[in-house]
């Protein structure tokens, strides 16, 4: 097979999105199939690597961090080219054009949902009125343009209730040998120290954290949280966090330096509630670092009792939840948050992965049919 994937918004600092697009598409290459990997930049390149063809496409900047394809018929002109068997598409917005592109030419197509536009959208505009309503019908359309429709949690899969989507429920998967207890070990020093790792805006709930943070040590308990990522929201936090222990590292470059930092914290703070699954959730996990989350969201499906503990999403119930774990923590708990990572390696995703774009290449002689009798009524 021959593998086109397509995304806006991986840049040098993309967290778990590139991560995940770099992992199947490394794993794809592996089992011996060809990959094309279509992302914005800044100049229009082609470079052939060991991971397969990385395109970049000319592109504007949308963020400090992040470029988008505006034109989509760049992209398709990218698949003009390169002729795909299957396409798997990160992007529900300017490159979701590419649904319909592989429909006419009976190539498979598979959406890969990142996130969930409803909670998106509501947390970006800080208002959920009028957003059900534009996104259930976005994901109307979706639905029909895409064969396959790929969601991480039970969570994602909800907001395509009623579209008619043909949904694939795939787990996403970590690094296990990066991300690993051996990595590093939390100082003995009294101090609870509290990790974040991702981006600094408030889709991701970074205000949680810090207000949970803050929380903890208004009651008298000795914490500190290291934030570490960037994003717009850093002075927001900052006001947030006042005078309590606080501190932002900014960007960390390398995953072994990621795992470090996770492996060093005593509990990791993952409590977005809109999260459709949660990478940085598996790697403090399989880095021995115990996890808590938002009751509600991806990430809560991949906390239970034995790794980790879960509040409401609001600071007084995140920071209980803390409270509740810190008894437990020590090397039983580590051992625990290891063995639970250790059920979801990336190989598994790989593979199922795999098998659905193997799926829709031997559907694509009954794809083509239907559109020749199609094309015959009109």
């Amino acid at each position: 097979m021959r593998i086109a994937q397509l995304a806006n918004f991986v840049g040098p600092t993309s967290g778990g999105m590139k991560v995940v697009i770099e992992q199947l598409g490394a794993g794809y290459v592996a089992a011996g199939h060809e990959r094309i990997f279509v992302a914005p930049g800044e100049h229009d390149s082609v470079r052939e690597t060991a991971d397969g063809i990385l395109v970049s496409v000319r592109a504007p900047k949308v963020t400090e961090q992040y470029r988008m394809i505006f034109q989509p018929w760049r992209a398709l002109d990218v698949l003009a080219r390169f002729r795909p068997t299957n396409i798997e598409v990160s992007d529900k917005w300017t490159l979701s054009p590419a649904g319909r592109w592989a429909r006419k030419r009976a190539v498979g197509s598979v959406l890969f949902s990142h996130e969930r536009l409803s909670d998106m959208l509501a947390m970006w505009a800080r208002r959920t009125f009028g957003v059900e309503a534009a996104v259930g019908a976005m994901n109307r359309r979706l639905a029909k343009e895409f064969d396959t429709v790929v969601v991480t949690s039970r969570f994602a899969a909800d907001e395509f209730r009623g579209t008619g989507a043909a949904l694939e429920l795939v787990p996403l998967g970590v690094d296990l040998e990066t991300f690993h207890p051996r990595a590093g070990t939390p100082a003995d020093d009294g101090i609870l120290k509290l990790a974040y790792v991702g981006r600094l805006s408030h889709e991701k709930s970074p205000q949680l954290a810090v207000a949970t943070a803050v929380e903890l040590h208004r009651r008298g308990v000795p914490v500190r949280l290291d934030l570490y990522g960037t994003g717009p929201d850093q002075a927001e936090l900052e006001a947030i966090a006042g005078d309590a222990p606080v501190v932002f590292h900014g960007f960390v470059g390398g995953r072994d330096e990621v795992a470090r930092r996770f492996a060093s914290a005593d509990v990791s703070l993952s409590v977005c509630p809109a999260e459709t699954f949660g990478l940085a959730v598996l790697e403090a996990l399989a880095s021995g670092t115990p996890v808590v989350t938002s009751n509600r969201g991806g990430a809560f499906e991949l906390v239970d009792e034995t790794c980790g503990a879960w509040g409401a999403p609001d600071p007084r119930s995140l920071a209980d939840a803390v409270e509740r774990l810190r008894p437990r923590l020590g090397p039983d708990l580590r051992a625990a948050a290891r063995r639970r990572a250790e059920q979801y390696g990336w190989q598994r995703a790989v593979g199922q992965m795999l098998a659905l774009h193997e799926r829709l290449a031997d559907e694509a002689p009954y794809r083509s049919l239907q559109g020749f009798v199609r094309s015959k009524d009109a």
